[in-house]
């Protein structure tokens, strides 16, 4: 967050299952999409928040599993814990708030007395969350009865169920709305309280993200029934919140473009194959490259010499590349290398998405930008610390010319290179 000045733009805060991961879409398509389209246009000047019911340990196995963006902020174990960054750099301001009238080994010893409520995995209790399984058919007349026996032990707890399966016991302070409204002072009294907020979610547990005032927002289109449900009942007059007609990520951005947000056509749906995009800063330059180069080595763009004359006009004639391996060589080498390389990858599950893309103009233009540059092949998965100098074209100073760039292999990735070069 210290790269905003001022309020940020917009900041989007989402649920991940279901919401900004389809995880019936094994291709990922809608969240690629998403991913360019946050990259080059709003990464800079915006606010790119999490907000799951997963417990660290499976909200980090999931980014090894689909390709998400790092947010700025994420808010974890339905909404019990706040962290930032891409350390996770916990809320410690927020985890004391919950600890009023919470007592966590009061809410174990009265749950025991329910056989009814199965223990969810060890890593999914956390300090201010209680969670178990529950058939739906048993919630009601349970969740009844133990909010009773809890309020009797002088507790204040909520009681959240989702899935038609999962039962959470949580500090009344708790949830997912009070995370944001919590989090939404904080950026408030730091001066970069956000223009607009959209939150996204798909069920039972996202309820209370609606419920915040002044935000837009978007049950996305598979939304759950008992979401739908809530909706009905509370929100269908309020004209900031939709039900999208399209699926998790791709509802994201329909709602985007239905409230007016900023740009919600991902790079992705651009089909322009020779170059001839409008660039509007070096961040959409780079999302832009990269995937005219993905589409280069699956063999969906015109294999012809103008293309490559057209990639050729990117780089200084003078530019270089150093790899992640430390060898460096002229841009225009590594060039000369692609027309060999059309349709390498055709037919693979060969993917490139570009995530935490940051940019400064550290002389009168000349621009300095920084990226991962993660690739997929097949199964293998691998990212470059990548860092490129470019220059504004005097003649048009939308358009950029890459003078220098600079790999690095991210921890874990090393010893896959297999000595080919990429850019």
């Amino acid at each position: 967050m210290d790269r905003l000045i001022g309020s940020a733009n917009l900041m989007i805060v989402s649920d991940l299952d279901y919401t900004m991961v389809d995880h019936d879409d094994p291709e990922n398509l809608a969240l690629l999409r998403f991913n360019a389209l946050w990259e080059a246009y709003y990464r800079h000047n915006s606010l790119l928040v999490f907000s799951t019911g997963r417990s660290p340990t499976i909200y980090k196995e999931l980014r090894k599993q689909k390709p998400l963006l790092t947010p700025d902020i994420t808010i974890m174990s339905v909404g019990t814990e706040i962290t930032y960054g891409e350390s996770m750099v916990p809320d410690d301001g927020w985890k004391q708030y919950l600890d009023h009238k919470w007592d966590r080994d009061i809410v174990i010893e009265e749950t025991a007395k329910f056989p009814e409520l199965v223990s969810q995995s060890e890593t999914e209790q956390r300090p201010h969350k209680v969670s178990f399984n529950l058939e739906k058919g048993k919630a009601s007349k349970v969740m009844q009865a133990l909010s009773k026996c809890l309020e009797n032990r002088g507790l204040d707890v909520k009681i959240i169920y989702s899935n038609s399966i999962a039962l959470d016991v949580l500090p009344q302070a708790a949830g997912k709305g009070q995370a944001l409204s919590f989090l939404l002072g904080k950026l408030k009294a730091g001066g970069i309280r956000p223009l607009n907020t959209l939150v996204c979610g798909d069920s039972g547990n996202d309820a209370e993200l609606f419920s915040v005032p002044e935000v837009y927002g978007v049950m996305v289109g598979n939304a759950q029934e008992e979401l739908v449900e809530w909706y009905a009942e509370n929100a269908r007059d309020n004209a900031q919140i939709i039900h999208a007609t399209e699926r998790c990520a791709a509802g994201i951005m329909q709602a985007i473009g239905n409230f007016t947000l900023g740009p919600n056509m991902s790079p992705r749906d651009v089909r322009d194959s020779t170059l001839n995009i409008k660039i509007l800063s070096p961040s959409h330059e780079v999302v832009m490259f990269y995937l005219l180069y993905e589409r280069w080595l699956r063999g969906e763009v015109d294999n012809s010499e103008q293309y490559i004359q057209n990639i050729k006009s990117v780089f200084h004639s003078t530019g270089n590349v150093v790899h992640p391996s430390g060898v460096e060589r002229p841009m225009q080498q590594i060039i000369d290398t692609l027309p060999k390389l059309f349709g390498e990858k055709r037919g693979l599950d060969f993917r490139v998405w570009i995530d935490r893309v940051s940019f400064a103009e550290v002389s009168l233009g000349s621009w300095l930008v920084k990226f991962d540059k993660w690739e997929l092949s097949g199964t293998e998965l691998r990212c470059c610390l990548t860092k490129v100098l470019m220059n504004s074209k005097v003649e048009a100073p939308n358009e950029f010319t890459w003078m220098h760039l600079h790999q690095t292999w991210l921890d874990g990735s090393e010893g896959k290179d297999d000595n080919s070069w990429f850019i």
